[in-house]
């Protein structure tokens, strides 16, 4: 019995660095996601800001704001199948924004869960 749990804990400690690997890139991919649906967030921000705003036209504008509207409006869309507009107010990028932030929260519990 007692030979068992040394041949045990010398089987743990043998694999233990590959224990702190799996942890550290449970924690990479889990910095990833975060860091990826935060930036998402702030494109989400500019295309709300750009959406209320009347800029001039400048070439290189145009371009932001077409690439702000092909990245968020499929998105945001979704949410606007569901949500009726209320008059001027759309609500699709405020609740875009916390199902973003709950996503990441819940991918990071799992990844760190799984890894």
């Amino acid at each position: 019995m007692e030979g068992e749990i040394r041949r045990m804990g010398d089987l743990v400690a043998a694999n233990l660095p590959a224990f702190g690997l799996l942890a550290d890139t449970a924690s990479s991919v889990a910095q990833f996601v975060g860091t990826f649906i935060f930036v998402y967030i702030l494109l989400l921000f500019a295309y709300i800001l750009t959406s209320w705003i009347r800029l001039p036209y400048r070439p290189w504008l145009n371009r932001v704001q077409r690439f702000l509207y092909d990245v968020c409006d499929p998105y945001l869309r979704i949410f606007r199948r569901f949500i009726p507009p209320l008059g001027p107010l759309d609500l699709s990028p405020m609740i875009g924004v916390i199902t973003l932030v709950v996503l990441e929260r819940v991918l990071t519990v799992l990844i760190e869960a799984v890894l």
